[in-house]
């Protein structure tokens, strides 16, 4: 669920910042060998089940910019990677993130709106690739709501091998494609998708996971958890990949009584997953040509189909709340208006837009 579920939006991700094939390699290995490693190694430690995860919406974030080179792109990464690391360091900046407003789950919706639309201009505009993965995935989800991204990418993979013209991509094993990429420091790549990075990071990632952990009877070890995760993707950061985080769907998956009755030895559970997406990343070479080589429109439709679930979940906080409900509002139209100034993209403007107006309604409010 994991991978399948959100590989196409780490692709789509790889494109807007102009990743070629070897660097969106490095990029998925390292992310995913990343996320194992520390599920195993905070799971041990711990004795808690420490499920992680690679970013989704901080991936979602990344395909909607532009203007963005990957050596840019890696150096936001490595700053969003370590405000993550200093807000576990520092106890003023975690009550500052447990104080984040409606309005940053607001900008995540703007960010995922027009990946969610582009399943329907796809639909209208090359129906034969974009409607049976529609009637898949929906289809599926009368069965298992968890598994319908992967039966809609299997059909993907099975249509675009049906092509007039369509072959096998060349496949060579190598279990460590990593290729260095120097970061570079662009201030308006910074502030427009570094800072929006760590923030949705912060707020619809690894908050959400330690509500999770928190569900299931467990006290969450939130500063060994943002320091490793925060210290681990400053490391993998060079190598393309962006951030890996507290998962929340993948670990509740994780922690259900019928993982193990007894509660104490459920840690148990971060090993096999860790192991698991070890294999993953070392593996990824022979999987991620095949999903390369599809047709855009079927990359676009799985990836706006993986984003529904995403979307109502973010509408819904955003909008949760009767009183912040305008500047979620304003947080949401700025954001997915696509609008950039000064170089900055629309994900910053949005959060922006939003917290003024959040201030001035409550300064009208006290009057």
């Amino acid at each position: 669920v994991g991978y399948g579920a959100s590989i196409a939006i780490i692709l789509a991700a790889a494109v807007a910042v102009g990743a070629n094939p070897a660097q969106t390699a490095s990029w998925v290995a390292a992310v995913s060998i990343a996320t194992g490693l520390g599920s195993i190694g905070l799971s041990s430690w711990t004795r808690v089940p420490m499920v992680l995860a690679w970013s989704t919406p901080g991936a979602a974030l990344i395909a909607a910019s532009s203007g963005i080179d990957i050596h840019q792109a890696a150096g936001a990464f490595l700053i969003a990677a370590v405000l993550v690391a200093l807000t576990g360091a520092i106890p003023a900046l975690n009550r500052a993130i447990g104080a984040i407003p409606a309005a940053v789950a607001a900008m995540l919706a703007g960010v995922l709106l027009p990946f969610v639309m582009a399943v329907a201009k796809g639909a209208a505009s090359v129906p034969a690739l974009v409607l049976p993965l529609i009637l898949v995935y929906f289809a599926a989800r009368l069965f298992s709501p968890l598994y319908a991204t992967i039966a809609a990418l299997g059909v993907g993979l099975a249509l675009a091998a049906l092509q007039p013209g369509a072959t096998l991509p060349p496949l060579a094993f190598d279990p460590f494609p990593f290729v260095w990429i120097a970061p570079a420091f662009d201030l308006k790549v910074l502030i427009g998708l570094g800072l929006p990075l760590y923030i949705v990071t912060m707020a619809s990632q690894n908050l959400p996971g330690f509500a999770v952990l928190r569900a299931h009877g467990y006290a969450a070890p939130v500063r060994p958890a943002l320091l490793a995760t925060g210290i681990g993707s400053a490391l993998i950061a060079p190598l393309g990949a962006h951030t890996f985080n507290m998962a929340a769907i993948t670990a509740a998956i994780c922690m259900g009584d019928d993982v193990d009755p007894d509660r104490t030895t459920r840690w148990k559970v971060g090993l096999a997953y860790g192991a698991i997406w070890v294999l993953i990343g070392v593996g990824g070479t022979l999987m991620l040509p095949l999903i390369i080589a599809m047709p855009p429109e079927i990359v676009a439709t799985v990836a706006g189909l993986a984003l529904l679930t995403p979307l109502i979940g973010a509408l819904a906080q955003a909008f949760d709340v009767a009183t912040t409900r305008l500047p979620a509002a304003v947080t949401f139209a700025t954001t997915a208006s696509g609008v950039a100034a000064f170089g900055i993209g629309a994900a910053f403007w949005g959060l922006i837009a939003g917290l003024m107006v959040l201030v001035l309604e409550r300064a009208r409010r006290v009057n």
